[in-house]
């Protein structure tokens, strides 16, 4: 990427410096020719982007809601991702090609600083959030694929870490009872929804980008199917959580 058209943020350029040296979460090498992420093929694995960029002194994600037309989860607000393809040589070439795909997002724009521990839905679906960082906002042209998205919008990342515009319900699963977190966001003119898997990815990215946990009670559930040994056990990473979808 170019650095000399734009003026890179400091609070991004220390979060990705944090991301990449820290234990915490997966290390991304600085060498795109080592693979990143990589874990064996499963029939249903999936991978979202966690786009980040500054506007004013705020830290923005890139959001989208699905079109009405799809036949799952139709309407509903999601980060850009979809499913594994056997092309693809790990999560973040997923996470990448389907945000191009999805709002034209070209992947020569993101720089990718880290991969959050897996999430599992109710479905049996382990998605892998890959967190990145756009520099320069204005070389982001949105194109939402009409048969895929019906808009596109931005949030502030903070916002999921606050108890305003929030609601909650309590669910139960197995015996497990947990709180399903609903966030408003008013942009455009539109009031958007924000929930279930992707409300619960979104809480864990702003804790980990913030350092604090949210000004509520999470209560996620604690109920985990399968053991992703292959995700290479890294120490202190985002425990890995039940959400609803």
């Amino acid at each position: 990427m170019d650095s000399n058209n734009f003026r890179r943020s400091q609070k991004l350029l220390e979060l990705s410096q944090r991301f990449r040296q820290s234990k915490s979460v997966f290390p991304i090498s600085d060498d795109p020719s080592i693979g990143q992420s990589k874990r064996s093929k499963r029939p249903n694995q999936a991978a979202v982007l966690i786009c980040l960029f500054e506007e004013g002194d705020d830290i923005y994600v890139i959001l989208t809601q699905r079109s009405s037309k799809l036949s799952s989860h139709s309407g509903e607000v999601s980060l850009p991702g979809g499913r594994t393809d056997e092309e693809d040589t790990d999560d973040i070439r997923t996470a990448l090609r389907e945000a191009e795909e999805e709002i034209g997002l070209d992947p020569t724009l993101v720089d990718v600083i880290t991969v959050l521990e897996p999430f599992v839905t109710k479905k049996n679906i382990t998605v892998v959030p890959v967190m990145g960082i756009l520099w320069d906002k204005q070389a982001f042209n949105p194109l939402p694929n009409p048969g895929e998205v019906e808009s596109i919008f931005y949030a502030p990342l903070e916002m999921f870490l606050k108890d305003e515009n929030r609601r909650h319900e309590e669910k139960e699963h197995r015996g497990d009872k947990y709180l399903l977190h609903y966030f408003s966001h008013k942009t455009n003119n539109r009031v958007y929804v924000i929930w279930a898997l992707t409300a619960g990815i979104l809480i864990a990215a702003a804790s980990l980008v913030f350092r604090r946990p949210p000004e509520f009670q999470e209560r996620a559930s604690k109920f985990w199917h399968k053991n992703h040994s292959s995700s290479n056990n890294v120490p202190g990473i985002i425990e890995q959580k039940f959400i609803e979808t």
